[in-house]
């Protein structure tokens, strides 16, 4: 927790020394073809910096960087305990400069600082710290033989792996593919957001310094039809790892198909239904839980709760008490610890989500919170988090992912009727239920299509649970022991005695 004013942090930003090369074989270096792009702020649109804009020539140089350190073994053979001693180093190395890559974050994707600063570091580290304290504490297995054979199992690391992150927790998402994939041994390409690229070039040089060896840990920021694509198609990568758009994905699907069947690892978008029902514990909490789950990070959040489902019966009495607890999310600067809601990505995001809104309109939902765009002035990109009542589950806003803080109301009479709305939507990523009746709770949790389902709150879990999505949420888990089954393979050795 930083002491830190609204003035200081101010400071700091104009002061902040940004680096905006790619990082290949240990080195930051320009694009292959001297291209960048300029890298703005949502928070008032200053320009933060020039970046690196790779493509073809310079995912070719990483990949062969990564597989030329791979084979060599100085780090995937190095023994299970040492790569722990290296990545405790990592996550020790990030911890210490928190402060930093927080301002950078905010700076470049428009969060608030105090989220970037007690949520999404504390969340990076812990990961990077997790996978690496975990990994000299996995076995692999003996079979069940004859006296006269031994055969055993045992994992690998696969090789180079490539992580295309989002640009929503750019560092968090970064950890949740880097902590597993360099624990077990890998080369890993880092293919940032264009978007938010900023902390994914900062913490390169952090992993020298930690000790993870050149060649290891490649950033490479740029466009996804670029430099995204070449590290999709490239025929000496052995899995992509994503998380970001359901669309994106299935074109990631589709080039494993058409290059060497590389492993494709996806967590993809939500819809996620927040089922309040009349006999919840707790209806306050509830309608407070409501409001964040829609209003945190903007909305800019795959399980963002963005179908929030009530019984009839207590529908009208609910909606006014979430409207009343989302006053306690109103944009405001980012840099300002007091702020609980910051500025959307960019402009671009800002005009989908406005899109939505007249979507809502048009489709007659009735709006009864938010629905505008604010601090116009500031340069940056703001929108008040918004309600939409009378809501169908057939709507737009009902159906596709806004990625922005608008909350659809949906009303029903049964817990069937909720359960098949709440899976009525091509996602299933995550899911909310509250109620007293433990035995509706678990009835309704097996019943939900999701990843994820929560129980009398919203979005629980740490590092111990797996996390990633049913249907077209994708496939995999990120977190977790099972994270580890992404980036290694097996092997049956079978052995004659």
């Amino acid at each position: 927790m930083s002491s830190l004013t609204y003035a200081e942090w101010e400071a700091r930003s104009r002061d902040l020394q940004i680096e905006g090369r790619a990082f290949i074989q240990g080195q930051y270096s320009h694009a292959a073809s001297g291209e960048t792009y300029d890298c703005f702020s949502p928070v008032d649109g200053r320009l933060l910096a020039k970046i690196a804009s790779c493509g073809d020539a310079d995912a070719e140089l990483a990949v062969r960087s990564a597989r030329r350190t791979f084979a060599s073994g100085v780090w995937s053979r190095l023994a299970p305990v040492a790569r722990k001693q290296v990545m405790l180093r990592f996550a020790d190395l990030l911890e210490a400069h928190s402060e930093e890559l927080a301002l950078l974050e905010t700076l470049d994707m428009g969060k608030p600082i105090g989220d970037s600063l007690n949520v999404d570091l504390p969340g990076t580290v812990d990961s990077i710290r997790w996978s690496g304290e975990a990994i000299d504490k996995v076995y692999d297995e003996v079979a069940a033989t004859p006296h006269d054979q031994l055969g055993l199992v045992t994992r690998e690391a696969i090789g180079v792996v490539a992580a295309i992150v989002p640009w929503n927790f750019p560092l968090m998402m970064a950890s949740w593919k880097l902590g597993p994939a360099l624990a077990t041994g890998n080369s890993v390409i880092l293919k940032p957001s264009e978007r938010s690229p900023l902390t994914a070039i900062r913490i390169a040089q952090l992993a020298i310094e930690a000790g993870i060896p050149a060649g290891v840990l490649n950033v490479l920021p740029g466009y996804g039809h670029t430099v995204g694509k070449a590290l999709a198609l490239h025929m000496d990568v052995d899995t992509i790892v994503f998380t970001g758009s359901t669309k994106i994905a299935k074109q990631l699907l589709s080039y494993s198909g058409e290059s060497n069947m590389k492993r494709v690892w996806l967590e993809a978008g939500g819809k996620s239904p927040n089922i309040v029902c009349a006999d919840a514990p707790d209806l306050q909490a509830a309608a407070e839980s409501a409001a964040g789950a829609i209003a945190f990070n903007q909305g800019e959040v795959c399980t963002a709760g963005s179908r929030l489902l009530v019984e009839n019966s207590i529908k009208a009495q609910f909606v006014l008490m979430v409207v009343e607890a989302l006053k306690a999310w109103q944009p405001g600067n980012p840099l300002d610890p007091a702020t609980t809601v910051g500025a959307l990505v960019d402009s671009r995001q800002l005009e989908t989500v406005l899109s939505y809104i007249q979507a809502g309109h048009d489709d007659g939902a009735r709006l009864v919170a938010g629905g505008q765009r604010v601090m116009e002035e500031s340069g940056g990109t703001y929108v008040e988090p918004t309600i939409f009542d009378g809501v169908n589950n057939a709507m737009r806003i009902a159906q596709e992912e806004i990625f922005g803080p608008v909350l659809s109301v949906i009303g029903f009479d049964s817990i069937e009727q909720a359960i098949e709305i709440a899976n009525d939507t091509p996602y299933g990523l995550a899911a909310a239920v509250w109620t007293r009746d433990l035995s509706k709770a678990h009835q309704t949790a097996r019943a939900l299509r999701a990843g994820s389902v929560w129980i009398n709150q919203y979005d629980g879990g740490d590092m111990t649970a797996p996390f990633g999505g049913f249907k077209q949420s994708g496939n995999g888990r990120d977190k977790s022991l099972h994270a580890f089954d992404k980036y290694t393979e097996l092997k049956a050795t079978w052995i004659k005695l």
